[in-house]
């Protein structure tokens, strides 16, 4: 864990008093265990414990495989310390160290959902610690190794390997070798570097120096160019002083002897010792364009700004969150241990490692989403000597380096639980780490089955670009970018976005052989509401909404996504110019609101403001049609302030009226009004009314007003914690969706793909 503590050091300044009162705040600690079967009943507990338990405990005996579909042992890894060498604070004990392990806990559940809890063992004897862990095997399904002291965390760690048949990885050795391996990939590729050839000095021969080093000679690195120091100089061939049998596993036949000597002409040097280790001239010497990763912590052993006043070929990394480039643990063990518990791994192996690093390496390539951007105050990192290892928060980490990993661990043959299919594998790996990709997963597929050609209107616009891209590049059908050709080219250079990749063409309006039909089309639309030919010409010549919901009317793309640029209502007056209401059909918005693993649709929240009783019944029967195309069952719960009759009021009437309605139109979905939110929601409130038609919660609920709706999706955003997906645009002709001005790529590309699935 020793990065992530330098990340802590480095980043963003707290008091004391802050960190004390963060972890005493509420219940103490960072961890609790929540059930996740319910507990209400008596018959709940009879199956949760006696009698119901002994059947799976029957099966287990049985068959001890089976303790992974019956038990949490497939999800669950055990953080175990025993406080020798916490942070850099050094031999503080093993209760000194359960914050650090706890915080261990939470980053393997918040980045990978994997369920993690902490032990700590008060012991400093090697063989007592294995002994305690051993016989902790039939709990768990990985261990993970944490703030042990060299040499100890050695023998502890191989031993375990050795008597236990699950993963076992000491992060402080494999986690840090296993970044800094991903970041020296891409030093080496920029720098125009082989691997064979490659002079390597590395400064520490700690845990995480010699896995560095071990896990750097297993890529490819010759061992004859690879010398490793430490406090008493270079470790050579015959060298007696202070050393041991891991050391000596490494020792260079060379005849120089200090650090100093070791850097004179080396290509890299990783420094995984102490502040200060590496001076002005050590730097100097080095190699053109040398790749200096300064790992020691809490303080490099040389910083960026110092190298930079040396010389302006370095490249540089380091293991604090203020300085790009950061070697940090969390980008690893997470998603180790996901993809090892994944494939019932029995244990961890260097073929796992150097995927691991090859993925971190290849992802950093990549065009990085607006997510990634905002978690770092709207800095977007570009693959180059400023950004060749990604970034911690990266959505992308969990659909790729785990799903690297179980190959690996499939491929080496210590995988008891293979997967046959790679791909839906990281799609439902986004899926435990994000709520929309559950619900758009089925959406997803499907268009990929039938790719659609769809209009990204404002296409000069980075954020539209960068989603042109992705929709691409998922492969769910061509994007067509609507812009004038030059300023696109010059954004996309800026910015390093590729335009050439396959499924990405330009659209310049401006020189399209489409115009005049276009102009024809939109004329015969407005001739009779005011409008000259000259007007319909302006807005195709002029206007890209109109250009793109012509190009989508007349069939030379199956759909379109815009609003950017301009407000929602603006864009929908600019498409119903173009393209009318599907035939007995009411155009509506439809928002999709996820919360605590509940979904619920949720309408009208975009074009009605004050619907009458006619119009709240069509918005029930598009916002139930909508349901069914998404996969989920109408049940429509028509709200507003009072429940059946009470209180009395005019606008419960409206709603009263519009249920009427629907009796009449005989409509073949579930539905019930007026009532409350909470009669709507909750079965148990429901129940006091017997007579209510629902069969259970509501799935889709039609709101009395637009400005309740928008109120209601709004606060369940920020109080409630709940992902909005939406407005969709439901009941157009064609297909269209409209995105807020402030939707990010990765909101854009969902509309996108929703546009494609309504074309369908």
């Amino acid at each position: 864990m020793a990065n992530e503590r330098k990340a802590r050091a480095g980043g963003t300044a707290v008091t004391d008093q802050e960190a004390l009162d963060f972890h005493s705040q509420g219940r103490p600690g960072k961890l609790e265990i929540t059930p996740t079967k319910p507990m209400a009943t008596q018959r709940d507990l009879s199956l949760a414990y006696s009698p119901g338990v002994a059947v799976p405990v029957k099966a287990i005996a049985a068959d001890p495989a089976t303790a992974y579909d019956y038990t949490t042992r497939g999800n669950m890894v055990a953080v175990i310390s025993n406080g020798t060498a916490i942070l850099g604070l050094g031999n503080l004990g093993a209760l000194a160290s359960k914050p650090v392990m706890e915080g261990k806990s939470v980053l393997f559940k918040r980045f990978a959902d994997v369920d993690s809890i902490d032990l700590e063992v008060d012991t400093e004897d090697a063989d007592t610690f294995i002994n305690c862990v051993r016989y902790l095997g039939p709990s768990f399904g990985g261990i993970n190794l944490e703030d042990i002291k060299a040499p100890e965390c050695f023998i502890i760690e191989q031993k375990l390997r050795e008597i236990m048949d699950i993963p076992v990885f000491h992060d402080d050795q494999h986690g840090t070798a296993i970044i800094a391996t991903a970041g020296l990939i891409n030093a080496l590729e920029l720098t125009g570097r082989d691997l064979k050839t490659t002079r390597l000095v590395c400064n520490g021969a700690g845990a995480a120096a010699i896995a560095c080093v071990e896990l750097i000679k297993s890529l490819g690195f010759a061992p004859e160019n690879v010398i490793m120091c430490d406090t008493k100089g270079v470790i050579y061939q015959g060298r007696t002083e202070g050393m041991n049998q891991w050391k000596s596993a490494h020792a260079a036949k060379t005849d120089r002897r200090t650090l100093e000597e070791a850097m004179d002409g080396a290509d890299v040097v990783l420094g995984l010792s102490q502040k200060g280790a590496f001076s002005e001239a050590m730097i100097r010497s080095m190699a053109p364009r040398p790749i200096i990763f300064a790992m020691a912590n809490p303080d490099p052993e040389i910083t960026p700004e110092e190298v930079a006043s040396i010389r302006d070929d370095a490249i540089m990394a380091t293991g604090r969150s203020d300085y790009p480039n950061q070697v940090n643990n969390v980008l690893c063990f997470p998603y180790m241990f996901r993809g090892a518990l994944d494939v019932r791994a029995s244990t961890i192996n260097e073929e796992m490692k150097i995927a691991a690093a090859r993925a971190l390496a290849s992802l950093a390539k990549e065009d990085v989403p607006d997510d990634v951007a905002a978690a770092y105050q709207g800095n977007r990192p570009r693959f180059g000597a400023q950004y060749i290892i990604p970034v911690p928060f990266d959505p992308r980490l969990i659909s790729s380096i785990p799903v690297a990993v179980a190959k690996a661990a499939m491929e080496s043959g210590v995988a008891q639980k293979p997967i046959t299919d790679l791909a839906a594998y990281g799609h439902q790996l986004s899926m435990r780490r994000d709520p929309i990709a559950s619900t758009l997963a089925r959406i997803y597929e499907r268009v990929r089955l039938a790719p659609k050609r769809i209009v990204f209107t404002e296409g000069e616009e980075v954020p539209m670009m960068r989603s042109a891209l992705a929709y691409a590049n998922q492969k769910l059908g061509t994007a067509l970018l609507l812009g004038r050709e030059d300023r696109m080219r010059e954004t996309a250079a800026r910015e390093g976005i590729d335009l050439d990749r396959p499924g990405i063409k330009l659209v310049n309006a401006r020189i399209s052989d489409r115009t005049g039909a276009y102009t024809d089309y939109l004329y015969a639309r407005l001739q009779r509401e005011g409008y000259l030919f000259r007007d319909a010409q302006r807005l195709i010549n002029n206007d890209r909404n109109h250009f793109a919901a012509c190009m989508v009317a007349l069939g030379d793309a199956d759909g379109m996504v815009t609003g950017i640029t301009r407000n929602y209502s603006t864009a929908l007056d600019d498409v119903r110019r173009c393209i009318d209401a599907k035939p007995g059909h009411r155009v509506i918005g439809v928002s999709i609101a996820l919360c605590r693993g509940r979904t619920v649709l949720v309408a009208d929240t975009a074009v009605h403001d004050m619907p009458s009783s006619e119009e709240l019944a069509d918005i029930a029967v598009e916002a139930a049609g909508l349901a069914r195309r998404l996969g989920y069952v109408p049940r429509v719960a028509m709200l507003a302030y009072s429940t059946f009759g009470h209180p009395q009021g005019e606008r419960s009437e409206r709603v009263r009226e519009a249920v009427k309605i629907l009796d009449r139109r005989r409509v073949d979905f579930e539905y019930d009004g007026e009532m409350a939110a909470d009669v709507a929601l909750n079965m148990k409130v429901m129940e006091q009314y017997p007579f209510c038609r629902l069969s259970g919660p509501a799935t889709v609920l039609v709101m009395p007003a637009f400005h309740s709706a928008s109120i209601s999706t709004k606060m369940l955003q920020e109080l409630g914690g709940a992902t909005i997906i939406g407005p969709l645009l439901v009941g157009l002709d064609k297909s269209v969706q409209i995105v807020s001005l402030t939707a990010k790529d990765s909101e854009i590309v969902n509309m996108a793909a929703l546009a494609a699935y309504n074309a369908g």
